[in-house]
C-alpha cells in the first residue's frame, strides 16, 4: 500500500511517499515561496524519483489544518483533485498532530505552535502514546499568554515544538519556568512521512464534503458576517 502526503499548512511544503513498512522519500523546503504553483512539481518530483507511479498510489493523506488560510487550502485542494482523480481514498491529519510527533521521546506532554500574529497562536495539547499522538486539549486558537496559564494548571512539563516558537517563546517561559521545554531547530518542520504513517489507518474522508480545518473564520469572512448580522438587527 502506497500513501501519498501532502502538507503545506505553513511555509513549510512537505511530500512524502510511505507503504506500511518504511518512508519512501520525502521532499521538504521551508521557503516563503509561492506553494501554488510549487506543489504539483513536488509531487512529480518526488514519484519520478521514487519510481511510483500515480496509478501505483492506494490513498492520499492530507494535514487539514490548522495553519495559514491559504497554505491549508492549497494542500486540500490538491489533495482532493488528485484522490478523485485516481479514484483512491482521501484521509486527513490535524497539522498540529503532525508537527506534535517531534516529541515522541519527550517524558511529557507536547504543545505544537504556529503563530495566528497579534499575540494568538494556534496550538493544542498532546501525549504520545504507543507512537501516536493523542490529543489532550483540542485545537484552538488562543492567546500565548492564556494558553501558558492553562498549561502551567496542568503542573506537567510542556515541549513547545514548531518554526514559531521564538516569537513566544519568552511568554511560555516566564509562566512555565522549569516546566517549559523547547525543541531544537532540526524538529521544527513537520515531516511529511510522518503525514503519511499517521493517516495509513485514518478514516476516510468524503472527497466532495471534506473542507480544511481553519478553526477561525478568515478576517473578510468575520467582518462580512459581522456586517450582515448588523443588518439583520437594524
Amino acid at each position: 500500500m502506497k500513501i501519498l502526503a501532502i502538507d503545506t499548512s505553513n511555509d513549510v511544503l512537505g511530500i512524502g511517499l510511505v507503504d506500511e513498512t518504511k518512508v519512501i522519500g520525502e521532499y521538504i523546503t521551508n521557503l516563503k515561496k509561492n506553494l501554488s504553483i510549487r506543489v504539483m512539481p513536488a509531487v512529480e518530483r518526488l514519484l519520478a524519483d521514487c519510481e511510483t507511479k500515480p496509478s501505483e498510489l492506494d490513498k492520499i493523506v492530507v494535514a487539514g489544518g490548522p495553519g495559514s488560510y491559504t497554505g491549508v487550502r492549497i494542500g486540500v485542494t490538491i489533495a482532493k483533485t488528485m484522490a478523485w482523480s485516481l479514484g483512491i481514498p482521501l484521509s486527513s491529519v490535524s497539522s498540529l498532530a503532525l508537527l506534535a510527533t517531534a516529541g515522541r521521546y519527550f517524558p511529557g506532554v507536547v504543545s505544537p505552535i504556529f503563530d495566528a500574529r497579534r499575540g494568538l497562536i494556534y496550538t493544542g495539547l498532546y501525549r504520545i502514546e504507543d507512537q501516536d499522538p493523542v490529543m489532550i486539549k483540542e485545537d484552538q486558537n488562543i492567546p500565548a499568554v492564556e494558553w501558558a496559564e492553562i498549561l502551567r494548571k496542568t503542573g506537567e512539563s510542556v515541549l513547545f515544538v514548531g518554526n514559531d516558537i521564538d516569537i513566544h517563546k519568552e511568554t511560555f517561559r516566564s509562566v512555565l519556568v522549569e516546566k517549559a521545554h523547547f525543541a531544537t531547530v532540526g524538529e521544527f518542520n513537520p515531516r511529511p512521512g510522518e503525514l503519511g504513517l499517521l493517516g495509513i489507518n485514518r478514516p476516510e474522508e468524503n472527497i466532495h464534503t471534506f473542507t480544511p480545518n481553519y478553526i477561525r473564520l478568515v478576517e473578510a469572512e468575520a467582518k462580512w458576517l459581522e456586517r450582515q448580522g448588523k443588518k439583520t438587527n437594524d
